[in-house]
């Protein structure tokens, strides 16, 4: 599953490895305590109760963080070559191959995989997953893995077909629709349309968690919108026994407190042989600072230590850590679509549909003017030295993001962050037709966009909008605060307000809000930018109350090459073959630059990620973005 993947920046790997201060993966021996003998495992959990149990539906990393120790995946990555594998812990494929069309493949499963009651786990249970998610009658928001749902609506992924052959063996036809000059889509023999090879489908087939099937067809049948009316609803067979697969189950929630799970010892991917721990807790804190202060006091096993902590937590001993970029950043995201009237991006045959204009966020020039209008650096700050105490939201534990890229990544449109600069940040705004007329230090539309080209009556409306974001993350809330402060620098009122992460994705999935400060983790790995991309930008994730697009962004160029990169034929010439990486990276590094040049975010930063385990604890062995790579072998002691 994505969160146990992880990904080196080799550049500075050593760097990194050299930060953890009692290295556990250089003792020679590991703790032996027996089984359920390793004590208990609590990790904080920052912000609401997990809003669901299904790995079908949930999108937030409360939820995530339970489930992800629950369910297994079709194909997972290894963590030191960083590619789909097969015969991998959590994977349930053995191997697979392509047809002669390179647009079906076939997989086989394991066939030493059962879930917790003692059913196998089968290719129906994949099926019925993807099922599920391809009905389009669900809150998921991992639909974009298919290329038409259910419904008729064409979202323009590579999945298109799923046949279980036998209880192990899956045959998928996947690729990327071929269409004619007119755009329309040439249909093959048997009038289904025509493919050509996607480089990277094999990574997409395992969009989601899969659940027993046994279990969730028995509750639930076809009628899948009832997944979203009980989100809490667990596996258990009629004998009540839990129908997971993985390391812990049979969650216990004490909502505003904690979710506890237990170990399971019938899970055969484990480390030691066995599960180490007894129980894992996720146990609900306030804020940061309450986490960072009660780790320090012993009460949990480990964090990820916020940035505005980092900085102490180097002058204490006795921990062990492990410092990294995050695979990921923060970011403030524009709605550039009419609020008052969300639209999905593409209706049932793919054509893109008009988004109407957000009054401020529909013209571009605005958006890049608010850019340069942020001081970043200043938000990062910088590392106390000597005398000189910590600045910043960060206090320099972080690096400005430019895109939705990062350094570590194997491409590199050569773009730079937006330099701050409130003066042309200033010009633009005036030359959009944003100008403080009346000298109160609002701007006021005089001939902006939105008046000239959509409602004349928009004249004279002030510079003003919402930006809400999540009160217990207190980076974000600290952004939040800054961007209100630094956009009014330059004639912009925000109206900022912290609210609770669970309102927030709430708001931000009906697609009426006008912006927000997010952060996304757990990015580009595996390396596939051309299916991330389109997931979280592209036409097909925008879906009002599901999907990723809450933005409402649409640019076909962008998404036509990255469906051109994805398939990318042998050159006529001979120049390259099928799927070469360096013409496809170029092609990436171009809708990047797409991207960059037409943007629905301000990207803001990226984290230095601190992982920290109490010195006591043993066989804690992490490795970057994989926080929990062996967590079922963790021993947990308590000093008296």
């Amino acid at each position: 599953m994505k969160k146990f993947t992880k990904f080196i920046w080799l550049g500075m790997a050593l760097a990194l490895l050299a930060a953890i201060v009692m290295p556990l993966a250089a003792q020679d021996t590991a703790a032996d305590p027996g089984a359920g003998n390793g004590g208990v495992v609590i990790q904080t959990n920052i912000g609401d109760d997990p809003s669901t149990y299904n790995p079908l539906l949930g999108s937030d990393s409360s939820s995530s963080a339970v489930y992800g120790l629950m369910y297994p995946t079709l194909i997972a990555v290894n963590s030191l070559t960083l590619v789909s594998e097969p015969n991998l812990p959590f994977g349930m494929a053995t191997g697979w191959e392509y047809d002669e069309t390179g647009t079906l493949v076939t997989i086989t499963l394991r066939q030493d995989m059962f879930w917790s009651d003692g059913t196998p786990i089968t290719a129906n249970d994949y099926l019925w997953s993807a099922n599920a998610v391809r009905s389009g009658l669900t809150s998921s928001p991992r639909t974009n893995a298919f290329y038409q749902l259910d419904n008729g609506t064409v979202v323009g992924g590579p999945i298109h077909e799923i046949t279980v052959v036998d209880d192990y063996t899956l045959q998928i036809r996947l690729g990327n629709v071929v269409t004619d000059e007119a755009g329309e889509v040439v249909l093959d023999e048997n009038g289904k349309p025509q493919l050509t090879p996607n480089c990277d489908a094999i990574n997409d087939v395992s969009f989601a968690g899969i659940v027993p099937a046994h279990i969730f067809e028995a509750a639930f049948g076809t009628d899948y919108a009832a997944m979203d009316a009980d989100p809490y609803f667990f596996p258990r067979s009629e004998s009540g026994e839990p129908a997971t697969f993985g390391p812990f189950t049979d969650p216990f929630v004490e909502f505003g407190v904690q979710v506890s799970l237990l170990a399971d010892q019938d899970f055969p991917d484990t480390q030691l042989g066995y599960v180490a721990p007894s129980e894992w807790i996720f146990q609900n804190v306030e804020n940061t600072t309450v986490q960072y202060e009660r780790f320090l006091a012993g009460d949990f096993t480990y964090i990820s230590v916020s940035p505005n902590n980092q900085n102490d937590f180097r002058t204490h001993e006795g921990f062990q850590t492990l410092e990294y970029p995050e695979n990921g950043y923060t970011y403030l995201a524009f709605n550039l679509a009419d609020p008052n009237n969300p639209q999905p991006g593409v209706d049932a045959d793919g054509n893109y549909i008009d988004q109407g204009m957000h009054p401020i966020f529909g013209d571009v020039n605005v958006r890049i003017a608010l850019a340069h209008a942020l001081d970043v650096l200043a938000m990062i700050g910088t590392r106390p030295e000597g005398d000189s105490p910590a600045t910043g939201i960060l206090e320099g534990n972080g690096y400005p993001s430019t895109t939705h890229n990062a350094d570590f990544t194997p491409i590199d449109p050569g773009l730079s962050p937006r330099e701050y600069n409130p003066e042309l940040a200033m010009q633009m705004l005036e030359e959009a037709g944003w100008t403080d007329s009346d000298g109160n230090g609002v701007r006021e539309c005089h001939g902006c966009l939105y008046a000239t080209t959509v409602d004349a009556a928009y004249e004279g409306t002030d510079m003003a909008f919402e930006l809400i974001t999540n009160s217990s993350n207190l980076v974000r809330a600290a952004a939040g605060e800054t961007i209100r402060l630094q956009l009014a620098e330059v004639g912009v009122q925000v109206n900022y307000q912290a609210i609770e992460f669970s309102t927030l994705i709430t708001e931000f999935r009906a697609q009426q809000f006008d912006a927000v400060v997010l952060g996304w983790t757990g990015l580009y790995i595996p390396f596939t930018p051309g299916s991330e991309i389109l997931n979280i930008f592209g036409s097909g994730g925008d879906t009002p109350g599901g999907g990723f697009n809450g933005m409402s962004y649409q640019n076909q160029e962008m998404e036509a090459l990255l469906r051109q990169a994805d398939s990318l034929p042998a050159a006529e010439d001979g120049s390259y073959p099928a799927c070469d990486r360096a013409a496809r990276d170029e092609m990436y590094n171009e809708a990047l630059r797409m991207l960059y040049n037409n943007p629905p975010y301000v990207w803001l930063f990226s984290n230095n990620i601190m992982l920290a385990a109490q010195g006591t604890v043993e066989n804690w062995d992490p490795v970057p973005f994989s926080p929990r790579e062996n967590i079922d072998a963790w021993v947990v002691t308590i000093e008296n």
